[in-house]
This record gives structure tokens, sequence and C-alpha cells, in this order.
């Protein structure tokens, strides 16, 4: 163990951990395989945000390509080979919400505007934009993303703890009174039902069900 690569998360009370007479020490956050890892209920939006961040580096690296004089199906293959990956990496992780979807399609949107050499003062409706761009909506993919790997998931039966979650239930504890915070799976379980788990032993039919769950999410935003 490499005690100053690991950290200590806990939901409630601080834990001190001590190993070989080392303190490792507590975080509320890290960044592990890519992503941001949090117990909080901002944890997503903190992750959505960084995700939108480093997209925009993305994008400025490549300015002179992408805002260059070039062809746009150029641009258009730059964009969705590079920028869109990036921005998109570990969406089969996220819950879908109307915030989620806007705001990445709102970055979309002015990256687009970049592309075109336009500015919201051109008044240029969003349709017009998308049909002379061309470029892959980041909310289809990321939908597509994450309906591949839930299928996936549910079809694995080596143990992994990746299908044993989709199962598990908390022993103690309840959801909080209110509306409660979206969770992975319903936007899927709107898509085609509550029996979803069952519907991915048919790839073919689980496939062809994939437009459902894309098409909940393409005209918000």
């Amino acid at each position: 163990m490499n005690i100053n690569k690991t950290k200590v998360m806990c939901r409630d009370n601080i834990a001190h951990i001590t190993v070989h007479g080392c303190q490792v020490k507590w975080v509320s956050e890290y960044v592990y395989l890519g992503q941001t890892i949090t117990l909080s209920k901002e944890g997503q939006e903190k992750e959505i945000s960084r995700r939108i961040q480093l997209g925009w580096v993305a994008f400025r690296k490549l300015s002179d390509v992408l805002k260059g004089d070039i062809p746009l199906c150029l641009k258009r293959k730059v964009f969705n080979q590079c920028v869109l990956p990036t921005m998109t990496y570990g969406a089969e992780t996220w819950t879908l919400t109307k915030k989620v979807v806007h705001r990445l399609k709102v970055a979309q949107r002015a990256m687009e505007r970049a592309m075109l050499g336009l500015s919201l003062l051109d008044k240029i409706p969003n349709v017009e934009i998308r049909n002379r761009t061309g470029i892959t909506d980041i909310v289809q993919r990321a939908a597509a993303l994450k309906w591949n790997w839930a299928g996936h998931i549910c079809r694995r039966e080596d143990g992994r703890w990746s299908r044993v979650i989709l199962d598990w239930q908390p022993r103690t504890g309840h959801r909080s009174i209110g509306r409660p915070p979206a969770r992975w799976r319903d936007d899927i379980v709107k898509a085609v039902g509550k029996n979803w788990m069952q519907l991915t032993s048919n790839r073919p039919r689980w496939r062809a069900n994939e437009e459902a769950l894309v098409q909940q999410w393409t005209e918000i935003g």
C-alpha cells in the first residue's frame, strides 16, 4: 500500500485510520480513474462540471482546427473523436436528470457556435446550428453509453461488484421526506419499465429499445 496515494472517505463521522504508524489522509472527494468520487449529494454535479471544463480544455487545444477556416466535415470529425469522448467519459455511471441534460446541451451549443463563428447575439436557432455542424448530440451519446453499459452489467455472471450492487438494498436507513433524488436506474425504468433487467438477456431486443431512453432526453435543454 502506498500511504501517500491512499485516502479515507466517510459518509458521517470522520474516521482516523493509521497504517504502520502513518495516518491515512481523510478527504471529502477525490479523482479515481478519471472520475470525481464523493459521497455528497452534489457529487454528480461536480463531476459534470469537471467534464464540461475538460471538454473546453480539449476544445481550446484544437481551436486552430475547430475554429479555423476548414471544411465543417473535418471539424465534425475532430469534435466527435476528440472533444465529445472527453465530455462523456464515465457517462455510463451518470444519473440523467433535466438539470444534467440542460448543462451538457448548453456547453455543446456554445462550442458549436464557436465552430461556426457565431454568438448569442446572432440569434440563430439551435436546430439550424445543429444542422450546420452535424455533430453528435452529447446527451444522445451519454444515454447510449449508459444503455449499453446497463445491458452489459446485467448480463454478467461472474459475481463482480458492479453487477451485485444493482440488487443491493441497504439494511438500515430510508429515503428522506420530500421528492427523493433521482437514482441511476430511474431513467431506464421510465423508458422500458421496472422489469428492464430481464430485458437485457435478449441482446437484439435490448438494442432495439435503446431509442426509448435516448428519445426521452432529446427535446430537453
